[in-house]
């Protein structure tokens, strides 16, 4: 096979692995983003989206601004990341409706080795690279105790919606639609404006998420390029912390509305956080759900097992 097609089909497939965490409650695209090792070339092609840029599209140099945007990186794996948004969506709906425990344990089968495999990059683990990672898991493991603001619908604010949620979405271990959550506005801007197509709150909203977008990926690209061990170290910390939240064991928390009903939405009731423990017993579910977590480890594993043996000079590397 062609290399150039065979490059294509990996960034397509490692799209498709971030347009899955997308649509999985808790668990953060820019996570598999880094674990398959496209983290910075992502946040680098956001941000070349630019003056430079509009400047070639609107002149017709097409060719130029496939280049200055890394469309040949970024159009593989957005189609895989939509591909598997459209395709996928439904399928994990009906898995963790019906196997919620084994596909959480699934996913933290994934994201456990990924700490270490995230981590080696760092070219030194000194003092302060060590700090920054317990603070970037102490972060990632907070999230899970906020409570939730009150909901809020001020142009200005659904504004400020857009741009924490995009932000978050890029950040390993942070998962956009539980930012919405804890803002208050998730059932505001998820349930009621984009079902009922409310461009009053969409625009905004929206706005937020573009500028968000392209003004934090210059911030990150800058950040990597001037403290880059230090900022892996961190972002080690948060593929950490993210753990809290993936755990299988949990018990879900209902969305509530003013008179404390839970909400339904397309026949389901809306979660908005979970509830973790630790099963006492040991049951067949239990052992099915370690074995799963096996499986997820034997995933990540094999992954970087066939990459370090195709491309080793890439390993060392994001």
């Amino acid at each position: 096979m062609d290399n150039t097609l065979k490059t294509h089909i990996s960034t397509l497939i490692k799209g498709m692995g971030i347009g899955t965490a997308n649509v999985i409650p808790g668990v953060s695209g820019a996570t598999i983003a880094i674990i398959t090792g496209v983290f910075e070339r992502l946040i680098n092609a956001v941000k070349s989206f630019d003056m430079t840029a509009a400047k070639h599209l609107f002149s017709g140099r097409f060719k130029e601004f496939a280049k200055h945007t890394d469309l040949r990186f970024l159009g593989p794996l957005m189609i895989g990341v939509l591909v598997a948004i459209i395709s996928l969506a439904k399928l994990l709906e009906y898995l963790f409706s019906d196997y919620p425990v084994y596909i959480w344990a699934y996913f933290f089968g994934l994201i456990l080795p990924s700490v270490y495999y995230v981590g080696k990059t760092v070219a030194k683990w000194t003092p302060t690279n060590i700090m920054l990672g317990i603070a970037g898991t102490a972060f990632a493991v907070s999230l899970t105790f906020l409570n939730s603001a009150v909901e809020n619908s001020h142009p200005l604010y659904v504004f400020l919606c857009g741009m924490v949620a995009i932000c978050s979405m890029i950040l390993p271990g942070v998962s956009g639609s539980f930012m919405l959550i804890l803002m208050g506005n998730y059932k505001l801007i998820v349930m009621e404006a984009i079902n009922q197509r409310d461009m009053v709150l969409l625009l905004p909203f929206l706005a937020g998420c573009c500028i968000g977008l392209v003004a934090f990926s210059h911030l990150l690209s800058w950040i990597l390029k001037r403290f880059r061990n230090q900022t892996i170290a961190t972002l080690t910390g948060f593929v950490l912390g993210s753990l809290a939240t993936i755990w299988p064991w949990k018990t879900p928390i209902y969305m509530l509305d003013e008179l404390n009903n839970r909400i339904l939405k397309d026949g389901d009731y809306v979660i908005s956080g979970y509830q973790s423990f630790i099963p006492n017993s040991v049951s067949s579910e239990v052992i099915i759900a370690w074995a799963f977590i096996g499986l997820g480890i034997a995933s990540i594993w094999i992954t970087e097992h066939v990459a370090s043996k195709s491309n080793p000079s890439e390993v060392s590397s994001l």
